[in-house]
């Protein structure tokens, strides 16, 4: 895994988990760390790719005071300032991730809706291609893939391979149907 993160504002790295002083980088840039932006932080930073409404829940755990815009407002500052980066991985909200982990694009399951992030350097090929013929720059850490992640494809697999096995058992027991169902025991 080493060599998939790179350092960020006033971040320092342990393989691919970044501790940041945020106080540091907010003052270093002219602001301070007031409790609110403390808490979207730490929200972003546990939830991982979270929208706002992600956020507000787990803000409100420690601070029920606190509503939406507060945390809209928080997170377009932050972004500006370069803590939090986000990414449109669908219709509906954006959802936001710390900036100061590896820059990298997004896979997302249509089936799960689980998020896979990947490395840029996989579409290389692809961002190159684009540069090349069209004077196109990407800005691929806004990129999401929809598509099937393994765990929904090999489930779909072996659902057509069941449903193929117990059609083709019925089709070979008779017109009745009185065929072997699959994972044992006979059709009654």
């Amino acid at each position: 895994m080493a060599g998939l993160c790179g350092a960020g504002w006033g971040a320092s790295y342990t393989g691919c988990v970044a501790t940041t002083d945020w106080q540091s980088d907010l003052r270093a840039r002219g602001y301070r760390l007031t409790p609110q932006r403390q808490l979207v932080l730490e929200a972003v930073d546990k939830l991982e790719h979270s929208t706002p409404d992600d956020i507000l829940s787990e803000v409100r755990r420690t601070a029920g005071g606190v509503n939406i815009s507060t945390v809209y407002r928080t997170l377009e500052l932050l972004e500006e300032l370069g803590l939090v980066s986000h990414a449109h991985l669908g219709h509906g909200a954006p959802t936001y991730h710390l900036a100061d982990r590896h820059h990298h694009m997004h896979l997302v399951c249509r089936d799960c809706t689980e998020v896979i992030e990947a490395e840029l350097s996989v579409a290389q090929p692809f961002t190159d291609t684009l540069r090349e013929t069209y004077g196109f720059e990407t800005d691929m850490k806004h990129f999401a893939i929809f598509g099937r992640c393994a765990a929904c494809s090999a489930k779909d697999s072996a659902h057509e391979s069941t449903h193929e096995s117990t059609h083709d058992s019925a089709k070979a027991g008779g017109e009745n149907g009185a065929g072997t169902r699959v994972g044992g025991g006979s059709a009654s």
